[in-house]
């Protein structure tokens, strides 16, 4: 079973529906029992970090997260989901993350030139950096799709895959069970479900 938190923050509904056609048994839910029951968990999040955080916290369910993923959980942190994991942002203020991965969240304004625009919108192709069996599925180069303003940095120990929007952007994180992708895999089309599909699942033996 894979859990995709609902804690008020964005539309799940093609995160499921993405799930589901790969075979994947899905809840989506606030419920911290059912969080907690579930063989993986999926972070969401779309908007403004300050507020996406503020509200996982009204929650409770940042604690069951960090709870969750230092017993070993398989834990997946999508667009904003990922930022949270990280120690800080820097996104009109400073706020604390979750912590579970070292780095930080700034914006790609004054990292990438002048006449690139924000938010960087489209499909971009995957640089492999580092083996994940998050990748295990998909090839160096294939194209995911992104919508995102800002993104990760100072974090090279949990780097396993960027982008070049001229400069190399943090496209995907791994620590231990703990990932992160900066895209949307379930608007990535075959490649996004691909990798939604080595996360839910054990490698698949011949």
């Amino acid at each position: 079973m894979v859990a995709i938190i609902d804690y008020g923050v964005g539309n799940l509904f093609s995160l499921r529906c993405s799930l589901e056609k790969i075979g994947a048994q899905v809840v989506v839910t606030g419920d911290a029992a059912e969080i907690e029951r579930a063989d993986r968990v999926i972070l969401p999040g779309v908007g403004a970090f300050r507020d996406a955080r503020t509200k996982l916290r009204n929650t409770g369910l940042d604690t069951l997260v960090c709870k969750l993923a230092q017993q070993g959980k398989p834990i997946l942190g999508i667009c904003l989901g990922m930022q949270m994991l990280f120690e800080k942002s820097y996104e009109f203020g400073e706020y604390d993350g979750l912590g579970l991965l070292k780095g930080s969240v700034k914006p790609l304004e004054g990292v990438i030139p002048a006449d690139y625009k924000i938010p960087q919108i489209g499909w971009n192709a995957l640089q492999i950096e580092r083996n994940s069996d998050l990748f295990r599925y998909i090839k160096n180069g294939d194209y995911v799709y992104f919508v995102h303003s800002y993104y990760a940095t100072d974090c090279a120990d949990s780097l396993i895959a960027s982008c070049d929007y001229g400069a190399p952007i943090t496209a995907a994180v791994q620590k231990d069970n703990v990932y992160g992708c900066q895209f949307h895999p379930e608007k990535s089309g075959n490649v996004g479900l691909k990798i939604l599909r080595a996360f839910c699942f054990e490698e698949e033996k011949a």
